[in-house]
């Protein structure tokens, strides 16, 4: 299994890093961050090709987000949030994905909230609503956002009785970025809210995202969004633990060399240590098995794999969390100091993984 590092450049990791603490101050993305984000085309991993995106198989983007995740848990979660938005180009009608999408900045930023409403109109919708934790909102060219659709003030159904909710892309320049992202960690991330008043959008704004409905015709976009979704969360919060982990040896080296502990006391954190970092790289290739196997699934139709996919994301998940805290008070106050890099670290992995989709076990 290799080690997150495999897929950065050294000096991409050095710029990721050295801004890191910058952009924790700021609340966004550092310049020489966005720069190399922009450089490398990391917003348009999911993109269509056919609007200059890279429409990357999809084990090759999550080894890629767990690295962006290991080098620094706010890029790696606004990377994957923003591009996995540009997903949604696969389901645009062509005329406005041609106009958006090429843009060599392309940033999409939203929610899957469904927290507004788009009232039908001659030609399109009426959007108004409020939305939060748009991380990379900062960077957006373009937000999206789920909304119940409306007919007057009656909300439409579908054939089950349940009111139909749909997502719309919308410029950025007609979304009011409303400042709310106040947590401990994933500072850097700027998931701040958003809000839309009496906004009319044209009726190509709307789209479903669903295979049938897909636009362009290629596997990526047939891949299921719950498991698309549970597997990018699940790369970053391990990119996150296996960062934790390697901050960890040097701390505990210098321990073995100090006179505080015992023999039996530093055998005891240099064992744990070891035994954990197999656990959680044991939870990652079960993990890309799963993954790998979904891809090929859906290459040849056979999607048996899905249910593998949501069950070891979700034990991946648990994995890196677990193994964290086991260590963490091994490290002593150094881990607590909000200036260091495994504080840092620490804090984004505890507030990346306070995500719902992850938190239970499927039944």
């Amino acid at each position: 299994m290799n080690h997150p590092s495999y897929h950065l450049k050294p000096d991409w990791v050095k710029t990721i890093r050295d801004t890191a603490p910058q952009a924790e101050k700021q609340g966004m993305l550092h310049p020489d961050q966005l720069k190399l984000i922009y450089e490398q085309g990391w917003f348009k991993f999911l993109v269509p090709e056919v609007y200059s995106g890279l429409q990357l198989a999809l084990p090759d983007m999550v080894r890629l987000e767990e690295s962006l995740a290991w080098a620094n848990g706010s890029l790696g979660w606004v990377v994957t949030l923003c591009s996995g938005a540009g997903w949604f180009g696969g389901f645009l009608s062509a005329d406005i994905a041609h106009e958006l999408l090429n843009n060599p900045h392309l940033c999409l930023a939203g929610s899957g909230a469904s927290t507004g409403t788009a009232t039908i109109t001659d030609g399109g919708y009426i959007i108004n609503g409020t939305w939060k934790y748009a991380s990379g909102v900062h960077h957006a060219t373009h937000i999206t956002a789920n909304c119940i659709i409306k007919n007057g003030e009656e909300p439409v159904l579908n054939d089950d009785g349940t009111e139909l909710i749909l997502p719309f892309i919308f410029d950025r320049k007609d979304v009011e970025i409303l400042p709310a992202w106040k947590y401990i960690g994933m500072m850097a991330t700027g998931s701040d809210a958003y809000e839309v008043k009496d906004l009319f959008v044209n009726a190509n704004r709307c789209f479903k995202i669903d295979p049938e409905f897909a636009v362009v015709n290629e596997p990526l976009y047939q891949y299921p969004f719950l498991q698309l979704a549970e597997a990018t969360l699940a790369a970053n919060i391990s990119g996150l633990a296996v960062h934790f982990l390697d901050l960890c040896k040097p701390i505990f080296e210098e321990k073995q060399l100090g006179k505080r502990l015992s023999i039996a006391q530093k055998e005891i954190i240099k064992q744990l240590l070891t035994k954990l970092t197999e656990q959680l790289h044991h939870a990652r290739e079960v993990f890309y098995h799963a993954v790998d196997a979904s891809w090929q699934g859906e290459l040849t139709g056979d999607n048996f794999h899905l249910n593998e996919v949501s069950t070891s994301s979700r034990k991946l998940a648990k994995t890196a969390r677990e193994c964290v805290d086991q260590l963490y008070p091994y490290c002593g106050l150094h881990a607590a100091n909000p200036d260091t890099e495994i504080s840092q670290v620490w804090r984004d992995l505890h507030t990346a993984s306070q995500h719902s989709l992850l938190t239970f076990s499927l039944a």
